[in-house]
């Protein structure tokens, strides 16, 4: 999808309205991961040293359209500052006469942050007057909050519609990650996919084997592809209503030619703690009173045998309990080699959503990637093939 970028914005005293994703993890009233801050940085700065006026909109957390001090934004304008190494303004409201007061007072290059825009029934119902309250507070609009792009919403959709728009450096960066590894992919293509239960992942499981020609089955939803096969899997997580369904997906792939890579081998342990007694299984051999918590050495060499094979890889979700030792094992050893083929240019490799972020960064390979997506949600939906409305609005 053809969009505009920062590329095609002569910002020079432009008031540039630029809606970031500023929804921090807080703990005790400090920010825990500066992420977002960092990645959107760069196009603040870019903005700033162009001359435009940059105004900065997002939302945090759930006020439901209430003010609720707790969840203000006013503490992310010194995290921002500091971030930036520039000073940052705020406005106690995002629409209205504050907004427009603190704006009309900016001089080129300044930055400025709005309040919650979720204050406001408005956001969440993409009311058309809440975009139009938005759009009058600047010429041009700049979207960097890929992960919130799935929401239809006033500040990322609605106002979109009436300014000017544009994908900021972030977001583009997404879109053109997300075009490398499925849209224009350098075949063969793998994904990845763990996590919990194959009842949440429907939408993606179908959308990927009709992508990829390599889908690799792991996590505890892995399970229950194999007790679909009448494997034992003792007292492993599974979801036993689900073995239909399992067994259409491997149908489906099947018939796309799509090749669906199931665990050969498990790590099975009698209780989930750290360093907990466990042994090596077969598939269908996990003892009545087990779990299984991790795929074994022979599916990680699997995995791997595989990899070497492939072009491009898309990654979501662990394979197995990464939280605690041993069980991290089999996400580690893989990260490491998509890491290595990453590095040996052989490899195009993107991950994001949920816990993926989380497992890479515990494998030390999170900076070694094509592209991790911190976006959460939205890369989940972009998987699953949506149409995302805050990109759909950016088109050309």
């Amino acid at each position: 999808m053809p969009f505009r970028t920062l590329d095609d914005l002569n910002a020079q005293g432009l008031r540039v309205l630029l809606r970031a994703d500023l929804n921090l993890p807080v703990r005790d009233g400090r920010i825990t991961d500066m992420t977002r801050i960092e990645r959107l940085a760069p196009t603040i700065r870019e903005l700033s040293q162009k001359g435009a006026r940059v105004v900065v909109c997002s939302h945090f957390d759930r006020p439901k359209g209430v003010r609720v001090p707790e969840m203000s934004l006013k503490p992310m304008a010194v995290a921002l500052a500091e971030t930036l190494g520039h000073a940052v303004g705020f406005a106690d409201d995002c629409i209205g006469p504050e907004a427009e007061a603190a704006i009309a007072a900016m001089a080129d290059g300044d930055v400025l942050l709005l309040e919650n825009t979720r204050f406001h029934k408005g956001e969440e119902k993409n009311d058309p007057a809440m975009s139009a309250a938005l759009a009058r507070l600047a010429d041009a609009f700049v979207n960097d909050a890929f992960s919130a792009a799935h929401r239809a919403h006033a500040s990322t959709e609605g106002v979109a519609r009436l300014l000017p728009s544009y994908a900021g450096r972030l977001m583009q960066a997404e879109l053109e990650a997300l075009d490398r590894a499925l849209l224009n992919p350098a075949r063969p293509v793998m994904a990845i996919v763990g996590g919990a239960k194959v009842s949440t992942k429907l939408d993606l499981l179908g959308n990927l084997s009709s992508k990829v020609d390599v889908l690799v089955i792991g996590g505890a939803m892995a399970n229950t592809f194999l007790a679909a096969q009448g494997m034992n899997l003792g007292k492993s997580l599974q979801e036993a209503d689900m073995h239909d369904t399992a067994r259409h997906i491997m149908a489906g792939a099947a018939a796309r030619g799509c090749s669906i890579l199931l665990p050969t081998d498990l790590v099975a342990a009698a209780e989930f703690k750290a360093h907990a007694e466990h042994r090596v299984v077969p598939t269908d051999g996990t003892p009545a009173d087990m779990m299984a918590l991790d795929v074994g050495p022979a599916t990680v060499a699997a995995v791997k045998a595989k990899l070497a094979e492939c072009r491009t890889l898309v990654w979501n979700g662990p394979f197995g309990a990464f939280e605690i030792a041993p069980f991290d094992a089999a996400t580690v050893a893989v990260a490491q080699e998509v890491a290595r083929l990453t590095e040996a240019g052989k490899l195009a490799s993107i991950g994001g959503g949920g816990d993926t972020v989380s497992a890479l960064k515990h494998a030390g390979v999170a900076e070694r990637m094509t592209y991790v997506s911190a976006a959460g949600g939205a890369f989940l939906e972009w998987l699953e093939g949506k149409e995302l409305p805050g990109v759909a609005a950016l088109a050309v």
